[in-house]
């Protein structure tokens, strides 16, 4: 007997294909078959009348390696958008492996009472204890080995810390880490040369890994910044994918239509691509030299004085009568939101074929980013429903076929049969996001219900199976 039918319900099957009316079928949570089931019996049927039925959504750049291992109380902030996968350890930062009671920033992004794992595969293992609510496929972070390796974070490193960091990578993806991520911009890779971040790579070439890259630069040198991660991805012969692909800062407004290109004439000789997010607002640590680049800066959080969680630090500076960069140094350690992206940048990019979706959201902070609670919906509503950027099997290819096809997702990402059955139900009409940047944790409307592997994990805004997820690791 069949043990979910999801009836009546117009399918989007994440390929890019037309939609058509189609019944889905689940056993043993995957999905057996697909047409008119309507005579079939089963233990459980979903009606899916004048709905959408699509494959769960992917969050390719995440920053939720401490979250899957928490439960979270009230509506999640990826179940609620219909995210069922996530990919974690991007930006250079993951949890693993390294031991430290005082993570330097940005490593404090995913807080500072976290990092226990000595071993990658202690913190696949956890992940596994954990039942987490969503799937899991997780990154090792460039920034995390070299904070555990490098002596000196000022300078590059030494043969023997890029041979340990190597090491420590290799033995990640013999535990089922899919590659490796990136942060240049930030300080404790800052120092770091190519020729580093190559030979730390090189355990991804016979792994047939992957690695994605946080640019040196999205500023005045992006250019620069990304033939350096074309470099990087071509002498190591592996997939490349540029994080969260953006222009910041007033001068740079524009630049998109030749970045674009540069990819698109990359890859008519390497694999490469991009994830995106659909805001004209970034979100990081609170950076000084960020400041004058952005039109407003909202404080996140701040170590120093978390009242300023919420405001704008410009206000602040103003209030307290210093400059808004002496003032970013005196919250510091501290998170952000930068106003310095161009909406005409952020559309084109966003339509680009090569475009895939993450949310980049940060699950710890005070005062998140609204895009931790809203890129999916926001996608589905503002981008293709109101404005018509893509039509909308074009904005689930960008969500779920293409990311799990770019990450290596065997099984996943498709509704077809024999893929797992990660599934939302969203009314294509009322989709939107709610979370604003005033009320960034607002839940967004029109997800009907979300299923991870067969079972229902989220419906009509309330969580019901929240460890239905897995940790997905690399095939070998």
């Amino acid at each position: 007997m069949i043990d979910l039918i999801i009836e009546n319900g117009t399918l989007i099957d994440g390929t890019g294909a037309p939609r058509r009316i189609c019944d889905v079928g689940v056993v043993n949570g995957r999905i057996a078959m697909l047409g008119d089931l309507g005579g079939l019996p089963a233990h459980q049927r979903f009606n899916a009348s004048a709905r959408i039925v699509a494959p769960g959504f992917i969050d390719v750049h995440t920053h939720d390696d401490r979250l899957l291992l928490n439960r979270v109380e009230g509506p999640h902030p990826k179940l609620s958008q219909g995210v069922t996968t996530v990919v974690t350890g991007n930006c250079g930062i993951s949890l693993a492996p390294l031991v430290t009671a005082r993570p330097p920033s940005p490593l404090d992004l995913l807080g500072d009472d976290a990092w226990h794992f000595a071993r990658f595969a202690d913190y696949l293992d956890a992940l596994d204890a954990s039942r987490p609510a969503l799937n899991a496929a997780c990154l090792v972070g460039h920034s995390t080995l070299r904070v555990r390796h490098v002596a000196n974070l000022e300078r590059p490193a030494t043969s023997d810390e890029t041979s340990r960091m190597a090491h420590d990578l290799d033995d990640a993806l013999t535990a089922g880490a899919l590659g490796l991520s990136t942060g240049l911009y930030y300080p404790p890779a800052r120092a770091a040369s190519t020729r580093e971040v190559i030979e730390v790579g090189r355990p991804l070439s016979a792994a047939r890994g992957i690695v994605t890259m946080h640019l040196r630069d999205e500023a005045d040198a992006i250019d620069e910044a990304l033939r350096e991660a074309l470099q990087i991805g071509r002498e190591l012969a592996i997939d490349t994918i540029v994080s969260h692909h953006k222009l910041v800062g007033r001068s740079n407004h524009g630049r998109s239509a030749a970045t674009l290109a540069m990819f698109e004439d990359a890859a008519q000789h390497q694999s490469v691509c991009f994830d995106c997010y659909p805001y004209n607002a970034s979100s990081t640590m609170l950076l000084p030299a960020r400041v004058k680049q952005s039109d407003e800066v909202l404080v996140t959080w701040s170590k120093a004085d978390p009242s300023a969680a919420g405001h704008s630090l410009f206000r602040l500076a103003e209030e307290r009568d210093v400059s808004p960069e002496v003032l970013a140094r005196r919250l510091a350690p501290a998170g952000a939101v930068y106003f310095a992206m161009s909406e005409e940048d952020v559309g084109r990019i966003l339509a680009h074929p090569m475009s895939m979706v993450g949310s980049d959201g940060l699950a710890h902070d005070v005062q998140p980013h609204p895009r931790l609670w809203g890129t999916f919906p926001r996608v589905l509503g503002h981008y293709a429903r109101e404005r018509q950027l893509f039509s909308l099997e074009t904005a689930v290819h960008k969500m779920t076929g293409l990311s799990a096809r770019r990450f290596g997702l065997h099984k996943r990402g498709v509704i077809t049969p024999g893929h797992c059955a990660d599934i939302v139900v969203f009314d294509e009409h009322h989709i939107a996001d709610r979370a604003t940047f005033t009320h960034p944790t607002l839940a967004c409307a029109g997800i009907d219900a979300v299923f991870v592997n067969g079972r229902l994990a989220y419906r009509d805004g309330e969580p019901h199976d929240v460890h239905a997820g897995q940790v997905i690791r690399r095939a070998h």
